[in-house]
C-alpha cells in the first residue's frame, strides 16, 4: 500500500510541475515577462541569476533573485517550474490587447456667419458620398 501511495504522489508531483507554464531555467525574457508581477528588469535579473548560479533547483529559489520577494513568488508559483518545457499558452494571465477604434471624425474649422470661430465636426466618409 505504501508503494502505491508513493507512486501516486510521484506521478502527481510530475504532472503538477508539467502543467506550469514557464520554466525558470529555460524561459526567454519575453516568456518571463508574461508572468504576473515580472517586468523587463526582474526578468533580466532572473536570467542573470540563473547564469551566475547554474539554474534554479526549486521554485522557492526565485526569492533569492534581487527584486523578487515572497509575494511575487507566491503569485507566480502556479505558473512556473524548474523543469519541463515552457508553454505560454497554458498561462492564465492575459496581456492587454490593442483596441481597434473606428476612424475618428476630423475636426475642421469652418467660418460661419453666426460664429466665425466655431469648430464643426465633419464626417469625411459622408462628405465623399
Amino acid at each position: 500500500m505504501t508503494k502505491i501511495l508513493l507512486a501516486l504522489f510521484t506521478f502527481l508531483s510530475f504532472n503538477i510541475s508539467a502543467m506550469a507554464g514557464v520554466n525558470l531555467n529555460t524561459a526567454t525574457q519575453a516568456e518571463l515577462e508574461s508572468l504576473n508581477g515580472i517586468g523587463p528588469v526582474k526578468a533580466q535579473a532572473i536570467i542573470d541569476y540563473r547564469k551566475k548560479n547554474g539554474g534554479f533547483k526549486s521554485v522557492d529559489e526565485l526569492e533569492k533573485v534581487e527584486g523578487v520577494g515572497p509575494a511575487i513568488t507566491q503569485s507566480v508559483r502556479k505558473d512556473i517550474s524548474v523543469s519541463g518545457p515552457t508553454t505560454i499558452a497554458k498561462l492564465a494571465k492575459t496581456k492587454a490587447t490593442p483596441v481597434k477604434y473606428a476612424t475618428p471624425k476630423k475636426e475642421v474649422a469652418k467660418a460661419t456667419p453666426a460664429a466665425p470661430s466655431k469648430i464643426v465636426k465633419v464626417d469625411e466618409k459622408a462628405k465623399t458620398k
